[in-house]
């Protein structure tokens, strides 16, 4: 069940604006893509390149990346199991929002719990979630980290790192599949917006 507001004297303001109205003024539709997947799996890469596409076909799209929001929204928050559920529900709600505003996002998450991504699926609308798992072997997320987050986590200079010393949960069914060691980029895209046009998102 979802979180209670902690006070008792609000009341939820119903747009005077509805989905379908701002469907018709955009041309497309909106929804969530929720890419999840290790440390440089290439979810980030790859919700920008679809961002991009969207763009060049005037969709309304914006892309989530998880080091972005923790530089503002999520500033407050580390990567202990709770402020993880945490950064990941704020995103859904953020999430949530943006599609009522009619615009389709891309979040770019490790979002390593179960429990957490499908708590996000449940706040949206029926169909208006889609999970992508950016399927790649640890080791060779470890073999592309320019950063060497990798290199430090196993040093045990970077605490509860996921995939390390700290556990990931694959997706069950998800309703993508990307084996980002296998494909191009451009492979994955074009998987992705075939998935949209086939909801009706965005036109073929």
């Amino acid at each position: 069940m979802p979180e209670q507001p902690k006070s008792k004297h609000i009341t939820w303001s119903k747009a005077h604006v509805g989905r379908k109205e701002r469907a018709a003024l955009l041309g497309h539709g909106s929804g969530t893509v929720w890419f999840t997947g290790l440390s440089g799996s290439g979810k980030s890469t790859i919700a920008m390149a679809v961002e991009r596409e969207l763009f060049q076909r005037r969709v309304l799209a914006y892309a989530f990346d998880g080091d972005n929001i923790r530089h503002g929204l999520n500033v407050n928050l580390g990567f202990s199991p709770e402020h993880r559920k945490e950064n990941i529900r704020r995103i859904g709600e953020v999430a949530k929002l943006f599609n009522d505003s009619g615009v389709i996002v891309l979040t770019a998450f490790i979002s390593p719990y179960r429990e957490d991504r499908d708590a996000v699926r449940a706040i949206l609308p029926e169909g208006r979630f889609v999970e992508v798992f950016v399927d790649c072997p640890v080791e060779e997320c470890e073999r592309r980290d320019v950063k060497g987050l990798y290199q430090k986590a196993r040093a045990g200079k970077i605490p509860e790192f996921t995939g390390i010393s700290a556990p990931y949960e694959a997706p069950v069914k998800p309703e993508i599949v990307l084996r980002t060691a296998e494909l191009a980029v451009e492979e994955c895209v074009d998987r992705v917006l075939r998935e949209l046009v086939n909801r009706s998102w965005v036109a073929s």
